[in-house]
């Protein structure tokens, strides 16, 4: 079977991909409100200034039942194309959202958290291996979660969701 890039190179595909992406802005976290998420809010301002559309935004507590099902309800969602997810990607005992996510995914990106931690490895050193950050598809949905710092979160959308995100919705969607 032939490459999806042989003859179209990877820049042309992701000009075919929606220039707009419906989007779910979801922060796992014990403590943060919607006042006070400074991290799902730099995803949502990146996201607009992209020209992407926010559709849902919602804080769950960091515990794998409430996570997982927020997130396969949003995966039902018809106006969603792409999930993202901020916070509890880390190794504390409170940190839930990798393992949560890990059981809905029906095709995972590996790529995308190793990824992650190279570029984070770029900015803060060895405490990058930390992070459990990670990507799929859940059916026809991209799943995406990064840690809940501003910076992390600046990290992953400027340098890898951004770039992608078209691209990746066109490819599960087909």
């Amino acid at each position: 079977m032939a490459s999806p890039y042989s003859s179209q190179s990877a820049a042309e595909h992701r000009r075919q991909g929606p220039a707009s992406v419906r989007c779910a802005v979801v922060t796992v976290s014990d403590t943060r409100t919607l006042e006070n998420d400074t991290g799902g809010q730099a995803i949502v301002e990146l996201l607009h200034a992209a020209g992407h559309q926010v559709v849902e935004r919602a804080i769950v507590p960091d515990d794998s039942k409430p996570v997982q099902d927020l997130i396969l309800a949003l995966g039902r969602q018809k106006d969603i194309d792409a999930i993202l997810i901020t916070g509890g990607t880390g190794i504390a005992p409170r940190d839930h959202t990798a393992d949560a996510i890990d059981e809905v995914l029906s095709k995972p990106l590996p790529g995308y958290g190793e990824l992650f931690r190279m570029l984070s490895y770029q900015e803060i050193g060895p405490a990058a291996m930390l992070s459990r950050a990670l990507g799929g598809l859940m059916g026809e949905t991209v799943v995406l979660t990064m840690p809940g710092s501003p910076a992390a979160v600046r990290l992953a959308i400027q340098r890898i969701i951004l770039p992608e995100l078209g691209h990746l919705v066109a490819l599960a969607q087909s």
